[in-house]
């Protein structure tokens, strides 16, 4: 049995979904954080359960032949880039085996995937960061919580950001101790600068800057935001969202402008989107290109003009406005309001008037609109990392469309949902991957659930 500060060697065999090694002495697991396989090395345990235990590296014995040099200095304590040690190749070979694995082990599926789609960009490709604001060693300081904690790493710049926004967290925070305006302290609940919020556009070159505020102004606003602006590649936004509540969400209910209109305008297959700190976008807009793209495929617009297209799940419309020109119809579901309009001004603002929305869960918008007998061609389902209630599946099913488009962040509860459709009378019948965040332990896919005998 493993003892906790015990050092033993170990050889590194697989990879978590999580982007830990894992080897196993006498039969028991032992997972060690940015290691991988092929390594060999000398690890201390620091955590012992039953049949499994945690550790470290104390020392690197025989490097795997996928192991990369890694460049950024916060990469051991920052926990966000899970797979930086890796070459890219061993990134996309595990990632793939994720989602099968998952497909086949909880999905009980056996589909032959299409290879997974690479990023066109591993660095600087996330067009959206928001750093918490503290004072850390009596320095305000912006970066990101430690993996499990609300312990601030300070991150000058961060490698999966554009560079210009390390320039922007260091004007504010720079700006801050010179103007004596107060960091939040969590523990006490007092401190202006809770969080500093970051959106880029980068078919327009507009910027949106953000700040959390423990309060309802913002001092200096305008100062800032001149001096913000020089630091920004093209037009820039600023704006503020008060958020006194204690806890871990981190925007509050409303934006208050200060300069430009508090929106910015990217565009996202072929579609322009109106974008506010609200807004769900995906953060690598040229891999969300691919992404959409296969869903588009697999929705088979190329080959038949469907006359309704149900999108659910729909955020600010960016999947089904993108699909409007290839159908007669096509509905949007999504239960944040605020989603909802901007969807509908997406729409007005792109010229489509086949697209409508409606404000839902998804799971009751499919039950109502099976009971008004809407029978759509296509369902197009793009759930948070939870998936998508039984319920809202079976509803689904009731409309009987010819084919499910699912795009995921989660191959596993994916695989479950897949197997729920498989047992209602569908079949998987292709799937694919598409690396939207490269090095991390993060990957999206999309499946296509056709109706058996169709």
């Amino acid at each position: 049995m493993l003892k906790k500060n015990q050092i033993v060697r170990l050889a590194i065999t697989d990879l978590t979904h999580e982007g830990s090694g894992v080897g196993h002495i006498d039969g028991q697991a032992v997972f060690v954080p940015r290691t991988a396989p092929g390594d060999q090395a000398d690890i201390k345990i620091v955590q012992v359960r039953n049949s499994y235990a945690y550790g470290i590296v104390e020392q690197l014995v025989t490097p795997s032949s996928d192991r990369v040099e890694n460049d950024c200095p916060v990469f051991s304590r920052c926990g966000g880039c899970a797979l930086r040690h890796l070459s890219y190749e061993a990134e996309l070979a595990a990632k793939e085996e994720w989602v099968k694995s998952n497909m086949r082990r909880i999905g009980k599926i056996d589909l032959e995937w299409e290879p997974i789609l690479l990023s066109p960009q591993m660095d600087r490709y996330r067009n959206k960061a928001q750093y918490p604001i503290r004072m850390v060693n009596g320095r305000v300081q912006a970066g990101f919580f430690a993996p499990r904690s609300h312990r601030l790493i300070p991150v000058e710049d961060c490698k999966l950001q554009p560079l210009y926004f390390a320039d922007i967290c260091r004007e504010v925070c720079a700006f801050a101790e010179e103007k004596k305006i107060p960091p939040y302290d969590e523990e006490t609940g007092s401190g202006l600068l809770r969080h500093l919020f970051l959106r880029w556009a980068e078919t327009t070159r507009q910027t949106l800057v953000c700040l959390v505020l423990n309060g309802n102004t913002l001092p200096y606003a305008q100062e800032l935001s001149e001096r913000l602006k020089a630091l920004c590649p093209g037009e820039m936004t600023l704006c503020f969202s008060v958020n006194t509540r204690r806890d871990n969400v981190i925007l509050g209910d409303s934006i208050q402008v200060v300069t430009g209109s508090g929106r910015i305008v990217d565009k996202l297959g072929g579609v322009e989107l109106s974008l506010s700190p609200f807004s769900f976008y995906q953060v690598n807009r040229n891999a969300a290109e691919l992404l959409y793209g296969v869903a588009r495929e697999y929705a088979g617009l190329a080959e038949t003009t469907p006359k309704l297209i149900l999108d659910l799940y729909c955020g600010a419309g960016a999947i089904g406005l993108s699909m409007a020109s290839g159908a007669e119809k096509v509905i949007g579901v999504e239960s944040v309001a605020a989603a909802v309009e901007d969807a509908k001004a997406n729409a007005a603002r792109n010229g489509i008037r086949n697209a409508e929305f409606m404000c839902a869960d998804a799971a009751d918008a499919a039950a109502h609109l099976q009971q008004q007998g809407l029978n759509p061609d296509v369902v197009v389902v793009d759930p948070p990392r939870k998936g998508v209630a039984e319920s809202a599946l079976k509803d689904i099913v009731a409309m009987n469309p010819k084919c499910i488009v699912y795009v995921s962040c989660n191959s596993a509860t994916l695989a479950r949902d897949c197997r729920i459709l498989v047992d209602c009378g569908y079949q998987a019948v292709r799937g694919r991957a598409v690396d939207l965040f490269p090095r991390t332990a993060h990957v999206e896919c999309v499946t296509l659930m056709s109706r058996v005998g169709k």
